[in-house]
């Protein structure tokens, strides 16, 4: 029987992170206190040190900063079509 991956939110793998940076327990005490992995922990650190803030993003998060702003563009688009429109319709007349 296969265990269930465990999933961490951004913000526990912050804190988790911000206690290692402050290296007032070690690793060991750390990944007891949280009930991870010291690698774990290892791991997390590097890639925020790396990567900083775009570490924990949530994709989704990014994924719906695409849509409004293609939304707005095509706000933006019917908005020029409708001025056209308009303009055309006068002319017809």
């Amino acid at each position: 029987m296969k265990k269930e991956r465990r999933k961490f939110t951004a913000e526990f793998k912050f804190k988790v992170v911000l206690e290692a940076l402050r290296e007032r327990e070690t690793l060991a005490a750390l990944a007891a206190k949280f009930t991870i992995h010291p690698q774990q922990i290892t791991d997390w650190k590097r890639a925020f040190l790396e990567q900083g803030d775009q570490v924990f993003s949530n994709p989704a998060d990014a994924k719906a900063s695409d849509t409004e702003q293609q939304i707005s563009q095509l706000f933006e688009q019917i908005g020029i079509l409708k001025v056209e429109n308009d303009f055309l319709k006068k002319k017809l007349r």
